[in-house]
């Protein structure tokens, strides 16, 4: 067979009228530009080469030379190419995306990643540089960021005998079971010292455990419920040999690649129609700007979703969310959005779209009594459907399910229409205001190896490509069957211009630890510079420990990942088989909890008119410091600080028993003061207070070392910025 036809997901289709290109040919070369003129190519005739120039004729991004590989070969029984391109990245560049990873890296130049779509891992092929660009590459399928160049493959050992019961998540609700864990080891050779960059490979769709140890010393530790199947890390090597050791999983067959950190960056993908890739010119703004235009623009957010939402692992009736939703407001808890976490169906089948009347037996009077405390309500509602439900027999008859999976086929649009077709008329006349698309991956990466639209293209094709099918899906159809409002989807996947469905991502199923809440941010980070405005995380962390109402170390470290997500696009809280609200934790905890909520709101005004300078200018209101100081190299190398919309500094604490924190304050003229903003309860007699003095000055361009209380991270606003805090309104009962 010939080539697959694929559709075109990523560009709108106004997109090539915008941006039209002169070119002209001139000796030994073709040079083309864009109309405006802010860029231009020179293809070399000899060997096809491409050098990118900005509108003054500098030089934005080279091509290395003779490195464009496009080799055929067959995915199923289409033909096929594999596909990649390298470019000229010098030592002093820095490089953001690729979309949101665990891997703790904000400055991703040299680093290797496997783009694929699985729980905590949202894969975008969109990288911008501190030098002007951005590149995105055009594939829907699997992507090697800076692919390795030696694959090691390791050998099992005996079982080392150690197992774990764990409680977890899974396609069929919550499960327990018993995981056991195998050591591997291998060696390998670097003929010439430097940095390299390793990947670890668990060989299986998730990981449960990544650790891996290269001469004795550990270089990666990280155990979850859930993980991504590879983690990167650069390390200097020595030359010669080196010995690797890993402890993974019950069946895991672990690899390791290795790649020498040089001045090259790599695209490659195993499975494509083409080599495609489209360059961007500018600022960061300037580049998520114009990918904005192509890809989609972002739909205006309402204010009430940009409140607190509060979430748990589960309400299990109707009674018991609105009991508690009473609560929060009695005990002055400002909520925006209550969430209804999976399970509702109960007796129905998994996501069979009808609540189970014995625990919900009137989800509209539910919902009504919610907007008259002026709360909204939020459903989780998933892509898979149990196949003996009414609806799944009905999808199952049509064959609109992926082969071999309980995933419905969005890339059918038969199969679609149906799904949409029951999700509108038998929730929305409930009268519910938001919707969570969960597993959107789908989970598992289960495109692999299967057939998708109706049976007539492989899986590889499209692999990262699905959540945008959900999401598409879910945002038209609320589109047209509420053209007065604007949807809210919260979703776990994500891929190039899922923006434009308004979609907000979160960070999946993470742990709690410190470690893991500065990977978020790093994460989150790196999402935001591939075009995707809308993120938060599970505040507190998902996986919590059973102690967590007592456990005072678990509380200061829920503290701080909810004083940090004030300052995220959404606030919100949740956490698996847990009772998150407030009052089941410290007198303290409570305290602190009240006031991050109300510090939210008193920032509603600014957070808001951020938001919909996102809609109207391709705004980023959670921004890598890329974003405002380019040209800041100390501000460059910082791996949690970020800006939060156009005045604000956020300073995350990430460490345990923090009473002095060093930050960096990036060069900006007027300087800085310290946004000692918090209204508290707190006077200058307890014993934590610290007094920061808000109308100091601090010159930019430095380090500064500043005190930390337990109930706030370090925020600096631009001097020369005010911000005015919204009053906050009566509580609605």
């Amino acid at each position: 067979m010939e080539f697959p036809e694929l559709e075109n997901l990523i560009y709108m289709d106004s997109s090539a009228e915008a941006y039209p290109v002169i070119h002209e040919i001139k000796r030994r070369r073709i040079v083309m530009r864009t109309d405006p003129g802010n860029i231009s190519a020179s293809i070399n005739l000899r060997n096809g080469n491409i050098t990118f120039l900005d509108a003054a004729g500098k030089v934005l991004l080279k091509e290395k030379p003779n490195s464009r590989i496009v080799t055929p070969g067959r995915t199923g029984e289409f033909n096929s190419l594999a596909v990649s391109q390298s470019f000229l990245t010098p030592k002093d560049e820095f490089l953001f995306g690729t979309g949101q990873f665990q891997d703790g890296y904000l400055n991703i130049r040299g680093l290797t990643r496997r783009l694929t779509q699985v729980n905590s891992q949202i894969s975008i092929p969109m990288v911008i540089s501190g030098k002007g660009y951005g590149i995105l590459w055009n594939n829907y399928g699997l992507v090697d960021y800076n692919p390795s160049e030696t694959i090691v493959e390791l050998q099992q050992g005996e079982a080392d005998g150690t197992s774990v019961v764990v409680d977890a998540t899974g396609t069929a609700g919550n499960i327990r079971e018993r995981r056991s864990f195998n050591d591997f080891s291998g060696e390998f050779e670097v003929s010439a010292g430097g940095e390299y960059s390793l990947l670890l490979d668990v060989g299986q769709s998730m990981a449960r455990k990544h650790f891996m140890m290269i001469d004795g010393d550990t270089v990666i530790d990280v155990t979850n419920t859930w993980l991504p199947p590879t983690s990167s890390i650069i390390i200097n090597l020595k030359a010669g040999k080196h010995k690797i050791f890993v402890s993974g999983s019950r069946g895991d067959r672990p690899s390791v690649g290795i790649r020498q950190v040089t001045d090259v960056t790599t695209f490659s993908s195993p499975v494509a129609t083409a080599l495609d890739y489209t360059l961007f010119a500018g600022s960061a703004d300037e580049v998520i700007g114009t990918y904005r235009n192509l890809t989609g623009k972002v739909p205006s957010v309402p204010e009430w979703a940009l409140g607190y939402i509060h979430c748990r692992e589960r309400y299990n009736t109707q009674a018991e969310l609105l009991n508690n939703s009473h609560r929060l407001l009695d005990e002055g808890y400002r909520t925006g959005i209550i969430v209804q976490d999976w399970q509702w169906w109960g007796k129905y089948g998994w996501n069979a779209m009808q609540f189970d009347e014995d625990r919900y037996p009137n989800p509209k009077a539910m919902t009504d009594e919610l907007h008259a405390m002026d709360m909204r309500l939020m459903l989780s509602v998933w892509s898979k459907i149990d196949r003996n439900c009414e609806v799944g027999r009905d999808m199952a008859s049509k064959g609109y399910y992926i082969e071999g999976t309980d995933w419905i086929d969005f890339f059918n649009p038969d199969a679609a229409a149906l799904y949409w077709k029951n999700f509108s008329e038998k929730l929305l006349p409930t009268g519910i205001d938001a919707w969570w698309l969960d597993a959107t991956e789908p989970e598992n990466d289960d495109l692999r190896g299967r057939m998708v639209a109706g049976g007539t293209i492989p899986g590889e094709f499209y692999r990262n490509a699905y959540p945008n099918m959900v999401n598409h899906t879910v945002f038209n159809g609320l589109r047209e069957s509420q053209p007065d409002r604007e949807p809210i989807i919260l979703t776990r996947s994500g891929f190039t211009g899922i923006q434009r469905y308004g979609a907000i991502n979160w960070s999946g199923d993470v742990g709690n630890d410190w470690e893991t809440l500065r990977r978020q941010i790093a994460g989150g980070l790196n999402l935001m510079a591939t075009g995707q405005p809308w993120w938060t995380y599970d505040a507190g962390g998902f996986f919590r420990p059973n102690d967590q109402y007592t456990n005072a170390d678990y509380q200061e470290r829920m503290l701080r990942w909810l004083q940090t997500s004030v300052f995220l696009p959404f606030m919100r809280v949740h956490g698996y088989m847990s009772r998150t609200e407030p009052w089941n934790y410290s007198v303290e905890t409570q305290k602190n909890f009240r006031e991050q909520i109300n510090l939210r709101y008193q920032l509603l005004n600014y957070i808001k008119e951020c938001a919909d300078r996102v809609s109207n200018e391709n705004y980023t209101i959670m921004r890598p410091l890329v974003f405002d100081f380019p040209n800041d190299t100390e501000a460059l190398k910082q791996q949690t600080q970020y800006m939060f919309g156009p005045s604000l500094l956020v300073c995350p604490v990430t460490e345990p028993g923090v009473e002095t924190m060093r930050v960096y304050l990036p060069k900006y003229g007027p300087g800085w003061v310290f946004f000692d903003s918090y209204v508290s309860d707190y006077d200058e007699t307890d014993e934590h207070y610290r007094k920061m003095d808000s109308e100091t000055v601090y010159k930019g361009g430095q380090y500064v070392d500043i005190p930390v209380a337990p109930y706030r991270i370090p925020v600096f606003r631009k001097a020369d910025q005010n911000i005015i805090l919204s009053p906050l309104r009566p509580l609605k009962d």
